[in-house]
């Protein structure tokens, strides 16, 4: 029984790898132990709550996929969620739960399943449903420098929508930098607000796919007036469009219709309408028409809030040094920044440990990759210090004798030749110092390097260490 059990679970799993990345994957479903399956209810064994109530929130319509695709329609499936661990004479305890849409006949549990991607619905019909996720909102969306305009133009669209010359209103910027969660925040806002609207989220991806079986149903007309029915359309991801003619023709026609019937678009992209390739040329005038904003990569206070956000909607408190270090280590992206929180919270939920800095750098060097791990501060500084047999301690001091300032300098340089830290960062890992010290360390190097032999021979000698060469 436990081996047919297991070996329905893996045939979930290799389901459920193919939809969410691999690092989620580890995080999230390694830790899962199948129990039984009997009566079509597949019951498997997750580590806490906190385990629990993530799963639901987030993976839920993986867990579904994986469940009808080994199953059938019909099957369930329940959480066995441990509470207490147990010891060596007592056995782990534990209490199970179903997911939310368990038994249909009761309206309670109907009225939860209508909110939730476990429902049987065909994800590409053209139902009146808004495929917004709740959770994106603007008091989850964090302010700062590098979305500012972009945070401004949305919330004056949600109090207005259609009515201001942020039509339409482009958010565009790299990969994880809140695109998708502003545009949602922006459509749930204007629900909340004005109910009687209807609101519509689609990726482009979905977008296309509706109108390629709209063309193969013979129903494009139905198709189009679906879309002339919007009174907010939200479409994500318009890059996608690029190379789609019939696509973008039809899209172009909704487009025009919406917009002199005064209704709000608002889209999405991964870089500047300019930058669009295999657009035509009509529709990008169109993207131009309103207002163009951009997402940059979050600077450091705005990094900062980011995290303490995260901890205290979970109900986590941490020191400020160890929400320093995150901030100082994770330089990329909010969705990696936040991939990293979500990380710790785990690594916190299964050894029950509190989330200190020492937590917070075992998580870190678990999920960065070999290069990263090569130049890492921590290995950066450990080279130096092994090169000059000087301490740590000495380069983040503040003693100003010459066979203390050169180690500290020719570290910080290599910090800013080696990292794409910025200098401010840089000046965090000696001491706080501001970055005007470590502008005059990084000139000072460069300086000597041309006009000393000696210093250049030893700061190539530190590079070799990397297998890397100076500028």
């Amino acid at each position: 029984m436990q081996i047919a059990v297991t070996e329905l679970w893996n045939k979930c799993l290799n389901i459920i790898r193919d939809d969410i990345s691999e690092q989620s994957f580890t995080t999230w479903f390694s830790p899962i132990v199948p129990l039984k399956f009997q009566n079509n209810t597949l019951t498997i064994q997750v580590p806490s709550q906190f385990f629990y109530e993530w799963l639901e929130e987030n993976f839920v319509s993986s867990l579904r996929k994986a469940i009808d695709h080994t199953i059938g329609r019909q099957g369930m499936l329940e959480y066995s969620i441990i509470v207490d661990k147990g010891d060596r004479k007592n056995p782990p305890l534990s209490f199970n739960l179903p997911t939310t849409n368990q038994n249909p006949s009761k309206d309670f549990i109907n009225q939860q399943a209508a909110k939730s991607p476990f429902q049987f619905k065909n994800l590409d019909s053209l139902e009146l449903d808004s495929y917004l996720i709740p959770k994106y909102t603007f008091d989850k969306f964090i302010e700062g420098d590098c979305n500012r305009l972009g945070r401004a133009a949305g919330m004056a669209v949600a109090n207005k929508p259609g009515l201001t010359s942020f039509n339409p209103l482009m958010i565009y910027g790299g990969v994880g930098l809140g695109k998708t969660h502003l545009i949602q925040a922006i459509g749930n806002e204007i629900k909340q607000q004005f109910p009687d609207k209807f609101v519509l989220y689609v990726s482009t991806e979905k977008f296309t796919n509706q109108f390629v079986n709209a063309i193969r149903n013979n129903s494009i007309e139905a198709f189009t007036n679906f879309y002339l029915q919007v009174d907010v359309l939200i479409i994500d991801d318009v890059q996608f469009l690029s190379g789609k003619e019939k696509t973008q023709e039809t899209f172009f026609n909704i487009f025009n219709h919406l917009h002199q019937s005064g209704k709000q678009i608002i889209l999405s992209s991964d870089r500047a309408p300019r930058d669009l390739a295999g657009m035509e040329d009509r529709l990008l005038s169109r993207f131009k028409w309103g207002l163009t904003a951009d997402l940059q990569q979050p600077d450091f206070e705005t990094r900062i809030a980011i995290i303490q956000k995260k901890l205290q909607d979970d109900g986590i408190q941490i020191d400020f040094e160890v929400l320093e270090y995150l901030a100082h280590s994770i330089q990329t992206n909010v969705r990696e920044l936040e991939g990293v929180i979500i990380s710790l919270m785990a690594q916190a939920s299964l050894t029950r440990k509190e989330i200190d800095l020492d937590l917070a750098k075992a998580t870190l060097k678990s999920i960065v990759n070999e290069q990263e791990k090569e130049l890492s501060v921590e290995n950066i500084l450990e080279a130096v210090t092994h090169h000059f047999s000087v301490d740590l301690s000495t380069l983040q001091g503040k003693c100003r004798k010459k066979e203390n300032v050169f180690p500290r300098q020719v570290a910080m340089y290599m910090l800013k030749e080696l990292t794409n830290l910025p200098l401010k960062s840089i000046g965090y890992h000696f001491g706080g110092r501001d970055h005007s010290t470590v502008i005059h360390a990084v000139q000072s190097i460069s300086e000597a390097m041309e006009t000393d032999k000696t210093v250049e021979k030893t700061v190539k000698k530190l590079f070799n260490r990397f297998n890397l060469n100076t500028h």
